[in-house]
């Protein structure tokens, strides 16, 4: 990945990186700010056969190129098998087929078999030459298992490999796998920055900045919400419907979107509960707030479901329940004393 293509606040962080020196590096921060997107750049970097004079890869070589097709022999990616799919990386041939035969499903977490082949992968022999990559991402997504699995390869690396591990959650990895890398938080985009990239991105000027706060200044969950049609009009409505139980504002949602939307929500009343500025929402777009009490119990209640909401027993009793703890949360507030 050349740095042409990178988001134009990874260019900072991108050549910070390449003047250090090391083995095994953790990218961290919260997701849609580009853990992945850098990680593939420090790797490409790392193996490209004709680095531009800033140590950044030039985009163009044969190592560059098989990259760019996901076919390069020296750079083993370790993602969740959706994950994989999501980003075009392709599966091993014998989980594709179980896949596709519907033996089981692709796989939300890294699976163990894959740790165990990036270890063999590891231990060969470079084939162009220029070193060996094994990237992780998210790194979060490591079992036990997987992460132990890993470990003794980070502690005792064979060759010339080196790690990076991307993740979105780093407090969840084991503290062993953190103590093996250098770490480094990716610093948040300024909002100039961030609206210009969405515009350049083909998101209409009048709605980048909306889009932004409703992604809490995270420019790639902001693009996502663009090209899903999110409308900044009709989250900016959302409070105020939740709190007359409108499920219809939810109805487009999936269950797991519908619960980070009401995470959302629940988090700025607590923010403006305690005196601070809401993040996802415009102040007067919020209703009045219910007592803490009521907005701690609401909170535990949407992490509950965030637990089961990939796979719902039944969507739509799913967001109608969703819709009725807000609506009764959210009136709550009329009742305070």
């Amino acid at each position: 990945m050349s740095t042409q293509m990178l988001s134009p606040w990874l260019g900072r962080p991108l050549a910070e990186l390449l003047r250090q020196r090391g083995h095994a590096w953790l990218l961290q921060g919260p997701s849609g700010i580009g853990q992945y997107e850098l990680a593939l750049a420090l790797a490409s970097a790392w193996l490209c056969e004709q680095p531009t004079d800033e140590g950044t890869a030039c985009g163009h070589c044969a190592s560059c190129h098989a990259i760019e097709v996901r076919t390069h022999a020296d750079l083993c990616v370790l993602m969740p098998e959706v994950s994989m799919q999501e980003l075009g990386w392709p599966l091993d041939e014998k989980a594709q087929s179980d896949i596709d035969d519907k033996k089981r499903k692709a796989s939300r977490e890294i699976r163990v078999e894959a740790m165990r082949d990036a270890v063999g992968f590891a231990q060969r022999t470079s084939a162009r030459g220029r070193g060996k990559v094994v990237l992780v991402y998210p790194a979060e997504r490591m079992n036990t298992i997987t992460a132990n699995a890993l470990l003794k390869t980070l502690e005792e690396p064979v060759g010339d490999v080196r790690f990076v591990l991307a993740s979105e959650a780093a407090w969840q990895l084991l503290p062993t796998i953190r103590s093996r890398c250098l770490g480094f938080t990716l610093p948040w985009p300024e909002t100039a920055e961030a609206e210009a990239w969405l515009a350049a991105q083909g998101v209409p000027a009048a709605d980048a900045a909306a889009l932004l706060r409703a992604a809490g200044g995270r420019p790639s969950d902001a693009l996502k919400l663009a090209r899903s049609g999110q409308s900044p009009k009709a989250w900016s409505l959302l409070p105020k419907a939740m709190t007359r139980g409108d499920v219809g504002a939810l109805a487009d949602h999936a269950p797991a979107q519908a619960v980070g939307a009401l995470q959302k929500l629940c988090h700025d009343l607590m923010a403006v509960g305690n005196g601070a500025e809401p993040r996802f929402f415009d102040a007067a777009d919020l209703p009045a707030v219910p007592s803490r009490l009521a907005l701690a119990r609401w909170s535990k209640s949407l992490a509950s479901a965030a637990r089961t909401a990939e796979h719902p027993f039944n969507a739509g009793l799913m967001l109608e329940a969703l819709v009725s703890e807000a609506r009764t949360t959210l009136n709550s507030a009329a009742r305070r004393t």
